[in-house]
């Protein structure tokens, strides 16, 4: 039907006779020529209707926006002075010899060059949204990013196998999204919240090296870049340790930069480790490009008056601070409470700071503050020391419970180092953040959980520490941040059964659960595991941070609400009674409101 896209037809093409197909753009009519602005997923290229051909030019002027069209004519340079440059067909024009209107279409309820829509607008109408040039920039670079990971994988020898959507659940993680099972009343199936224990197995049956971009579904409270179901780039991998595992991941990530976005990436990337990375930096996916960085005062200050700093130094917690160099003159009072607010969201109540007007007088002179006067010389000295604060600089404050100081210190670095320009200029930081903490201790429920998963390794010579100290167990497990996010995470996995049923007793799963839930896995680990490890890459976070888009939701085609609704279908949606029955399900809301009818 067509023999060019419209966006790629250029001055190399001057004087042949083409056929586009797409959509009109915009038609405007200058004095008896008409001019429409022919649109596919390549891009625009300029029609010209001259009436010199009235039967074509009759159909000219019936077209509106959005009409699908077929147009078929010669190309020819634009006249000088008229190219635009910001097109790939911007020196040439299609004088138009026949048109024809495939379709006709309503008014849209929006036009796609319509700025500061509603989200809620946006994916409502969704099917039009994706028309705009943006968004099919967005899905085409997704697209690129995908290919270039599947070329970099393929051509390296991993295998991509597919794993089950429909599986046991083993809720150690996030919810569960259940399927109910027709054939076997009362039982149910569980959407997979990764394909992790499926590529372990096929790593135990040989496959060596496999790969997947697939879908996972997490059932959690969702916050504002969170989809309940997201795409990840899995891969697992046989007889390859850390470092060899994440430099090979490191290559990948370049190779697809570079194709993608033609973006060349540090060589090496550098490595931290997790506690330094929380102690310097108040994260574990620190932006680099941020420099400002915390220093820990906490036993600086623990026998100080001011109780707010004392209190959580004495009691396990931590107090941070974080020098702003020049601040004292560049934050005014309001900027100041509003970062005092700020930090709120993230359990903080308040933020204490310092102006220091002159760093060589440890006093209310030269450090103009109301805490002041209740920290001791010894404590400002070594506030000064240790933050390098110089006369000028204003220093904060997080004094709290060690993942509350660390979670609104680290938010409020990188804020204020972006809101006031404290950036080295670099477009990208990629960065390793390694020897995380095997667990995590869950003061709500008083056990120990997973930071990972609980397949991932201990290091080597910690095995020991699972039933004496786990909290002080690290594991082989690595996360790739970039600019403040976290682009994936992995880990080597336990390939030994016995090991594995050690980690399960550290986290409180006796033997009768471990069969249960994990007995199949259990079980294969028998048969010969081979040393293994792997890693999950977020394909939308990629590609969101590669586009520059506002939301993960502006590089997924039909995603879902912060309330996981899909607002295009109205999904979730009620489903016939039948259904349900086939199903073995009674809905209590309903039985209950029948049941209350029957009282009254």
């Amino acid at each position: 039907m067509r023999t060019h896209y419209c966006g790629e037809v250029n001055a190399s093409h001057v004087d042949q006779i083409v056929t586009l197909c797409g959509w009109n753009h915009r038609r405007r009519d200058h004095g008896g020529v008409i001019f429409i602005d022919l649109r596919d997923r390549a891009g625009l290229a300029q029609i010209v209707c001259d009436p010199d051909r009235p039967d074509m030019f009759r159909v000219a002027e019936d077209v509106r926006n959005e009409f699908v069209l077929k147009v078929t004519g010669k190309v020819r340079r634009r006249p000088k002075g008229t190219e635009n440059p910001n097109l790939a067909s911007g020196e040439i024009e299609i004088l138009c010899h026949e048109l024809e209107v495939l379709n006709t279409a309503v008014t849209p309820p929006f036009q796609l060059d319509e700025e500061n829509l509603s989200e809620n607008v946006r994916l409502t109408h969704r099917v039009i949204d994706l028309r705009r040039p943006q968004m099919q920039k967005n899905l085409m670079l997704r697209y690129k990013v995908a290919m270039a990971f599947r070329r970099f994988l393929d051509d390296n020898g991993f295998i991509d196998i597919e794993t089950p959507m429909l599986t046991k659940s083993t809720p150690e993680g996030a919810r569960d999204y259940l399927v109910p099972s027709r054939v076997h009343p009362g039982k149910f199936f569980a959407l997979p919240q990764s394909p992790q224990l499926f590529k372990q197995l096929l790593m135990v049956a040989g496959y060596d090296r496999y790969y997947q971009i697939t879908k996972c579904f997490r059932d959690e409270d969702l916050r504002a870049d969170r989809q309940p179901e997201f795409t990840q780039v899995d891969i697992e991998t046989s007889f390859l340790g850390e470092e060899q595992i994440t430099a090979l991941m490191e290559e990948m990530i370049r190779s697809v930069f570079k194709h993608a976005l033609a973006v060349d990436l540090p060589k090496p990337f550098p490595r931290i480790s997790y506690a330094e990375a929380m102690q310097r930096y108040g994260s574990d996916k620190p932006d680099l490009r941020v420099t400002l960085e915390l220093s820990d005062v906490t036993d600086a200050v623990a026998d100080v008056a001011f109780k707010v700093f004392s209190g959580p130094a004495t009691s396990g917690g931590r107090v941070a601070a974080l020098r702003v160099p020049g601040g004292a003159g560049k934050l005014t009072r309001g900027e100041i409470d509003n970062y005092a607010e700020f930090v709120k969201i993230y359990g903080a109540r308040g933020l204490a700071y310092i102006k220091v007007n002159d760093a060589s007088k440890l006093n209310e002179e030269g450090l103009q503050s109301p805490i002041v006067k209740n920290l001791h010389a010894a404590a400002l000295k070594a506030i000064i020391e240790r933050t390098g604060a110089q006369s000028g600089d204003l220093i904060f404050f997080g004094a709290d419970k060690t993942k509350i100081v660390n979670d609104a210190m680290g938010a409020l670095r990188t804020k204020l180092g972006h809101d006031k320009g404290y950036v080295d200029g670099s477009a990208w930081r990629p960065l390793w953040v390694v020897d995380f903490p095997m667990f995590e201790y869950d003061e709500e429920n008083q056990r120990w959980g997973a930071c990972h998963h609980p397949f991932t390794s201990p290091k080597d010579g910690h095995e020991a520490l699972l039933a004496t100290d786990p909290g002080a167990c690290l594991a082989k497990a690595y996360d790739l941040a970039l600019n403040g996010w976290e682009m994936g995470g992995g880990s080597v996995r336990i390939h030994r059964s016995d090991v594995q049923e050690r980690v399960f007793q550290a986290l409180g799963i006796g033997p009768e659960e471990q069969q249960i839930k994990f007995g199949f896995l259990l079980d294969a680990l028998k048969y010969g595991a081979p040393p293994h490890g792997g890693l999950a890459f977020g394909l939308d976070r990629i590609v969101t941070m590669m586009a520059g888009a506002e939301s993960i939701r502006d590089v997924i085609a039909f995603p879902k609400t912060q309330r996981a609704q899909c607002l295009l279908t109205d999904a979730p949606s009620d489903v016939d009674e039948k259904q349900l029955r086939e199903l073995h399900i009674r809905l209590r809301q309903k039985v209950e409101t029948q049941v209350e009818v029957g009282k009254a």
